[in-house]
């Protein structure tokens, strides 16, 4: 699927999915993506009989993205095994080298690897690409998120756009935005970063892991069509 970079259509991905109500909610809404959480301290969290059915109700067109913290890669293996995924994004600490094996072991999934960025920037990421370089396993995309110490994700904070912008690398891998995404800034993050995906969990919830189908409209409006320009927002809304 083609994202922003490209010119055409944003890629989005709602994360946190936790039912299969909302799961058809978020796909109504015209999202491309979701994620499933098995990170067990998150307040999102699923378990593989939850994510399995979430991905049973969704229609062919919507990507379920497995989300994993630190998880051994026999325990992603065996939840890919049993859920049908076509990502995973990796969001902890991870090293090359186990994301080298996780590349073995699943080789028809696309690994999305998550960076938390700081007041530092995203320049230590370049070691880690190549690092993964060398061990022929570079992600297909990378996930940029707020660092916020003691968490992996879905804090709400965003990030520094500017910097992110001025500091990507051209030769890096596909960019997908995340960090405190709204209905409210998601449009001029995308001006600013020109990502070509977008990552939003909290953004669109009434609480930890309850998606609001209102609010994931919003977000996926302001996310196609915000960055042509506000007169063209008015005429297709």
């Amino acid at each position: 699927m083609s994202g922003g970079d490209d010119g055409e259509a944003m890629w989005i991905k709602i994360c946190g999915i936790t039912s299969a109500a909302d799961a058809r909610a978020v796909a109504a809404c015209g999202a491309d993506a979701i994620g499933l959480n098995f990170y067990a301290a998150s307040p999102r969290a699923v378990d593989a009989a939850v994510a399995a059915e979430v991905v049973g109700s969704l229609p062919d067109r919507i990507e379920p993205v497995g989300v994993f913290v630190n998880h051994p890669v026999d325990s992603i293996a065996d939840i890919c095994r049993g859920v049908p995924l076509a990502a995973v994004q990796l969001h902890g600490g991870e090293s090359p080298e186990l994301c080298a094996e996780l590349v073995r072991r699943v080789p028809e999934l696309r690994i999305i690897r998550a960076w938390r960025m700081g007041a530092d920037g995203v320049g230590a990421l370049r070691a880690h690409l190549d690092a993964l370089a060398a061990l022929d396993a570079l992600p297909w995309a990378c996930l940029i998120d707020a660092s916020v110490s003691g968490r992996y994700g879905g804090t709400g904070q965003t990030i520094d756009w500017s910097a992110l912008a001025r500091d990507w690398q051209a030769d890096w891998p596909r960019l997908i935005l995340a960090g405190g995404l709204t209905p409210a800034n998601v449009a001029e993050a995308i001006r600013v970063v020109r990502p070509w995906g977008i990552d939003t969990a909290g953004g669109v919830e009434t609480s930890p892991g309850r998606k609001e189908a209102e609010r994931v409209r919003q977000f996926v409006q302001a996310a196609r069509y915000g960055v042509m320009g506000e007169t063209a927002m008015r005429g297709r809304v």
